[in-house]
């Protein structure tokens, strides 16, 4: 089995999270030794060389984008961390702030200090009471150590830490939504450019990166770049935590290097199928994702080799289905989701969700038409690529990878006017909108 590295601690028997704790098992070794030996700039170069990439769903090069932020140190400059985690199959950031909060915390530091800023956010979904009080106590631990506040570890360098609530939208996972909506304003995405580097959170260069994210800095800071890189593929590196779900054995967390097989993901970590039955499909990065096959069990799950698969390595949310599950249905679910946490900015995002989840409606209650197949593939064309986030996209690609995978249940469906899975599910197929 792999080293882990984020969620090492949770192998620790009676390990509770606290400030002691994770001072016992070396933490906040890596803020010190960053104040000590690094600045902002070398800190900066370190993290470029491990090859880290955003663990929120786009990946772009964690370094990189602390690069573009502007060196004027009179400039004020924010950190936001992004711990919203609204990708519908994705857990993983939630338990890595429940079980070693610090281990954000110090990452927060070292990010912080990296690009300059002096007050940084933690934005954290609404429904996660129990979280933010963690992290709230967890913050207010660490102040009184000297660890966060002014002069940190009596040095030159200070930083406050806030916890903002949001309200449960799932668009506020987008950047610049989530920027709007720490601003108090509604939560709606900004066009870009400018983007946030030189024009985030009250208008000043922002940085903001997710909760997995910051949790590897302080490994990197402590065991070297080259360490860090030595893991996963030379694009991707390091190790991903996966959050696994639908019908598997042993549904939950799994860290592992992030070019793990799909196979081993989930036959060996998760422990196979449910029910001894056989697997149909597989979302291999949260719902907004194109859905892959029995035929890419041996697809590795970082970044190219997904991509190359003609998905998405996305939010490392894992949903796996067996035989049993209708994919018709599945779009109606994912389509209504859509259509309900679209902002209504962008009119090919507010009518075409809306579309979608009316004819895929339609045609899981037999009310079907032989031209709606066409027709969704359609609304999905001209939707991508053409609005001010990539909700619309997120929408339309994975309606168009059922197409691809699956049409002849679409087929079968219009034909018999009827779901030939309706028998299996213990609630009424026909949810009303």
């Amino acid at each position: 089995m792999s080293e882990k590295i984020l969620t090492k601690r949770f192998e620790i028997s009676g390990y509770r999270g606290t400030l002691e704790e994770y001072e016992a098992s070396g933490g906040y070794q890596a803020i010190a030794k960053a104040l000590k030996e690094h600045t902002p700039a070398s800190l900066t170069e370190m993290v470029k060389r491990s090859g880290l990439r955003g663990r929120g769903g786009a990946g772009f090069p964690t370094g990189v984008k602390w690069g573009f932020i502007p060196k004027d140190p009179e400039l004020p400059k924010y950190l936001v961390c992004n711990a919203d985690e609204s990708e519908p199959g994705t857990f993983k950031d939630r338990e890595l702030i429940m079980r070693d909060p610090h281990q954000l915390i110090e990452g927060i530091l070292l990010a912080s200090f990296a690009i300059g800023c002096r007050t940084a956010y933690i934005y954290i979904r609404g429904e996660f009471i129990a979280g933010a009080c963690i992290l709230e106590q967890a913050i207010r631990d660490a102040a009184a150590r000297g660890l966060v506040g002014k002069d940190i570890l009596g040095g030159s360098f200070s930083l406050d830490i806030h916890v903002h609530r949001g309200a449960g939208a799932y668009i506020c996972g987008e950047e610049t939504a989530l920027l709007e909506s720490l601003e108090g304003k509604r939560g709606l995405p900004r066009l870009k450019p400018p983007f946030p580097a030189t024009s985030g959170l009250y208008r000043k260069p922002t940085v903001v990166n997710n909760v997995e994210t910051l949790s590897n800095l302080s490994h990197i800071v402590l065991r070297g770049a080259e360490w860090f890189s030595s893991i996963g593929t030379p694009k991707s590196t390091g190790t991903r935590v996966f959050s696994v779900s639908g019908h598997v054995r042993r549904p939950g967390i799994y860290e592992c290097p992030i070019n793990v097989s799909m196979r081993e993901l989930i036959f060996e970590h998760a422990d196979g199928m449910r029910d001894g039955r056989r697997l149909k499909a597989v979302i291999p990065g949260g719902s907004s994702v194109p859905v892959l096959t029995e035929q890419h069990l041996d697809t590795r799950m970082d970044f190219e080799s997904l991509a190359t698969a003609g998905s998405m390595a996305g939010s490392g949310g894992v949903i796996v289905m067996d035989e049993t599950t209708c994919m018709v249905r599945v779009g109606e679910v994912v389509s209504r989701f859509y259509h309900h946490e679209s902002c209504g900015q962008c009119t090919q995002c507010r009518e075409g969700t809306a579309w979608l989840h009316k004819t895929l409606r339609r045609i899981e209650e037999g009310r079907g038409r032989k031209a709606d197949l066409d027709l969704l593939l359609d609304i999905c064309d001209n939707m991508k690529g053409k609005t001010i986030c990539p909700l619309s996209d997120a929408a339309a690609m994975p309606i168009e990878s059922y197409l691809k995978y699956f049409r002849d249940e679409f087929e079968q469906h219009i034909v018999d006017r009827a779901c030939p899975f309706q028998s299996v599910y213990s609630v009424p197929s026909v949810i009303a909108s």
